[in-house]
């Protein structure tokens, strides 16, 4: 795969020797390191379910710290979920509601009864990014990873952070094996030094997996950084196709599968494997450092679990017991594993049932004292502080429902809006304005459509969806004039 790689100044990577954390001034600015795997399912951590998947290393952080049980992506998808992340708003307010290489000028066809709109491919430059105002704080900032928010004029760099490595318009490697290149990636960007370039004399270069390089250039700037306040934002492409896990996981996950388990596929198992392996690599970094009680972790993912057909497997995650999976506004497509730890907040072991949003990430980070000093307006964004429930997870949010908007076609799904508030989720689906009512606290797994036993309840949440579609200047599908019903 091509990277690019922004060389750090010699003089910023000078340690000065047996000096550990921060200093007197630093105080106040908390180090964070933001863990985003990619396609990782709810239920595909061990310590959420996974009757096959280990993850000791996240199950360890989660003890460590407060886990969630109902926090969503802001999107069903990868490019709006990250632009959620990074700027706290909806993916529908920016107009960017489908993966970067799918946005644009829809493509006309003649088996979809609607059009998508229009969409913007690329996080514009004028919306301010939580890496910004880090890095107007003071902080030193890197992205690390996938980064599927644009083209070269709005990589990382452009959007708050010192170094990029690793972060291009492309959603995903053609390989996880080294030099990591495929025909998109010729000629178009240069290579991490020394990482990816396999020569006739150096075969063992041909064995670096991904997910290792990515982890080894963290821990790099985790080492080199502690003396400094720093932002790093660690995201992974695994566990995003191909699936391609390190062949002694894959053999030993294979072994353990049984009849009867949730989770079947080895191969995606062992991709599970060396994630959790490698985040235990950046705690370990982090710990080594003497710096766990100033760095605050967070682990999340960007959407739900991939499922169907993926070569010889009949789907690649199985997100039971949520119903579908990445694309869908199920809850299989949008609820994800989330752990926080945040020093001095947090409390061991905690856990919180509140439902909690990507867009809450830019408000809970400018809770650190550093950040709400700084002249950058932070304050335009959609979502809440967490805070709150990270002192307190009994604490209610002054919020009174999440919302979510996606007009394009998936494997899993036609174009669909959804709200949930409290235990209620409202589904709407633009083809027929077709309307689904759950009650998520009784039925998790979306089986028992409740919109015609309660219509007075389903019409109301749809008013209120509704109402926020157009507060948000929401963009709609429309009919297409080339359809041809027929057996697609």
């Amino acid at each position: 795969m091509g990277y690019i790689f922004k060389k750090i100044p010699a003089f910023l990577l000078f340690i000065c020797i047996g000096f550990k954390g921060l200093g007197q001034g630093d105080a106040e600015k908390l180090n964070v390191v933001f863990i985003l795997a990619d396609d990782l399912g709810w239920s595909d951590l061990s310590g959420y379910g996974s009757d096959l998947h280990e993850t000791p290393n996240l199950d360890r952080l989660a003890k460590q710290g407060m886990k969630f049980t109902n926090a969503y992506a802001a999107a069903p998808i990868c490019t709006p979920s990250r632009a959620s992340i990074m700027t706290g708003k909806f993916p529908a307010r920016l107009h960017m509601t489908t993966w970067h290489e799918n946005s644009g000028v829809p493509a006309p066809n003649k088996k979809d009864i609607l059009v998508p709109p229009v969409t913007i491919g690329n996080l514009p430059l004028k919306e301010t990014t939580f890496a910004e105002v880090f890095l107007e704080a003071g902080y030193f900032t890197a992205h690390v990873g996938k980064w599927h928010l644009g083209d070269a004029a709005h990589y990382p760099q452009t959007h708050g952070f010192e170094v990029n490595i690793g972060g291009t318009m492309w959603g995903a490697p053609d390989t996880y094996w080294s030099p990591f290149r495929g025909q998109k990636f010729q000629n178009e960007y240069r290579y991490i030094p020394d990482l990816v370039e396999t020569s006739e004399n150096d075969k063992s270069k041909a064995t670096l997996y991904l997910t290792d390089v990515l982890t080894d250039k963290a821990v790099q700037i985790i080492k080199e950084k502690s003396n400094k306040p720093f932002f790093l934002n660690l995201w992974y492409h695994t566990v995003h196709t191909p699936i391609e896990g390190k062949p002694h996981l894959v053999e030993y996950y294979k072994k353990k599968v049984k009849p009867g388990m949730k989770d079947q596929n080895y191969e995606y198992a062992a991709m599970v494997a060396s994630l959790d392996e490698n985040v235990g690599r950046v705690l370990k970094a982090i710990s080594d450092a003497g710096i766990d009680n100033n760095t605050v972790v967070i682990f999340f993912s960007d959407n739900g679990g991939r499922i169907g057909k993926y070569k010889d497997w009949e789907t690649v995650a199985n997100n039971s017991p949520l119903r579908s999976g990445k694309g869908s506004l199920y809850e299989g497509g949008i609820r994800e594993p989330l752990i926080i730890k945040w020093p001095g907040i947090t409390k061991a072991g905690s856990s919180c049932d509140s439902p909690v949003i990507s867009n809450d990430f830019f408000p809970t980070l400018m809770e650190i004292s550093a950040l709400k000093k700084t002249q950058i307006n932070h304050d335009q964004h959609d979502g809440v502080s967490l805070m709150p429930v990270l002192k307190n997870p009994k604490l209610p949010l002054e919020r009174e429902a999440l919302f979510w908007h996606s007009p394009h076609y998936y494997t899993t799904t036609s174009p669909a809006s959804a709200v949930r508030k409290g235990d209620w989720k409202l589904i709407h689906y633009f083809e027929n304005d077709h309307l689904e009512l759950y009650k998520l606290d009784k039925d998790l797994g979306e089986k028992n459509n409740l919109a015609d036993t309660y219509p007075e309840l389903a019409n109301k949440l749809y008013d209120e969806l509704r109402t926020w579609r157009k507060d948000i200047n929401a963009q709609f599908p429309s009919f297409n004039s080339l359809y041809v019903p027929g057996n697609w």
